[in-house]
């Protein structure tokens, strides 16, 4: 069943079983937050619960009126909505281990907090993991400040899947690595608009990982072990999510998917600290440093 509309806000009734988890962990980003919220009022299906996990200085972000106001909104929608406030802050991975570790759905989105999906973006993800089979999709957020930065020397690594998504080990200086310029600045839309793609098209392509917005079968996360790596990483550490992705890549495989609907709000970091890779950590590939595919670079 869709999630309600306005005609029926005050009904109390759930939107109906949740096929799908989103998971938000956010640190003082309260109007962001707002506007990842306002994207996901917007999507009319899958049925979704949501979880927000805060480790904001200060009060949670949800406390912010824009916030609180979208949550109210989900929630006369019909969508279940869980707030949790993790403290001590133990790392990105452990923060997004917790969020996992709260999920009960077969699907889970990992969304983070600064990203806006357009409408229909969850109903391309969840019908692209079904029918692909693999253990995880994605969609790459766009900075749509660089929509007149065309950039051909970065799409020309752009292969979509051929038939079967499969399984890939990527690791630095192998060739599957040196997608990663792929998903900068506004790459993505520049692609979907020379492949002439229509509205409700999507087509799987090949990553070297996904920032951002990535949906996994939850089980295939979790046989590969999750985020439980949190334990090998000091507190100040980036790149948590290429050591999960590449783990589930390895066993099951993974696709992003053009177009991309997740837009990048171009706020400026929260992740300072980038000296500690995690997965020169955790993989043990050595000091080599991994330039970051978000808009922008």
């Amino acid at each position: 069943m869709d999630r309600h509309t306005s005609a029926s806000w005050a009904s109390g009734q759930p939107a109906g079983d949740a096929a799908l988890d989103v998971l938000i962990p956010t640190c003082n980003r309260p109007a962001e937050l707002a506007v990842t919220l306002a994207g996901l009022a917007a999507q009319q299906a899958p049925a979704f619960r949501l979880v927000v996990s805060d480790q904001s200085d200060g009060p949670p972000a949800w406390e912010h009126p824009p916030a609180a106001s979208l949550l109210r909104v989900l929630g006369a929608q019909g969508t279940a909505v869980e707030l949790h406030r993790h403290l001590p802050r133990r790392g990105l991975a452990e923060h997004r281990q917790f969020t996992l570790e709260q999920a009960r759905a077969d699907k889970v989105l990992f969304l983070d907090d600064d990203v806006w999906l357009e409408p229909g973006a969850l109903a391309r993800m969840c019908e692209a993991l079904d029918t692909l089979g693999c253990g995880f999709v994605g969609m790459a957020p766009q900075g749509l400040s660089y929509l007149n930065d065309r950039r051909p020397e970065q799409t020309v690594a752009f292969s979509p899947w051929q038939g079967s998504v499969t399984p890939e080990r990527i690791r630095p200086n192998e060739e599957g690595f040196e997608r990663w310029p792929l998903h900068s600045a506004a790459n993505l839309t520049h692609l979907s608009a020379e492949l002439g793609l229509k509205s409700g098209q999507w087509i799987p392509y090949k990553v070297a990982w996904l920032g951002g917005c990535t949906m996994f079968r939850r089980q295939a996360l979790e046989d590969t072990g999750g985020f439980r790596f949190w334990t090998d990483l000091p507190p100040e550490h980036c790149g948590e999510d290429v050591v999960a992705q590449w783990r589930v890549m390895e066993k099951f495989g993974g696709a992003g998917i053009l177009p991309s609907g997740a837009v990048h709000l171009e706020s400026p970091t929260t992740v300072t600290d980038r000296r500690v890779e995690a997965f020169t950590v955790v993989l043990n590939n050595g000091p080599t440093p991994v330039s970051r595919a978000v808009p922008g670079d």
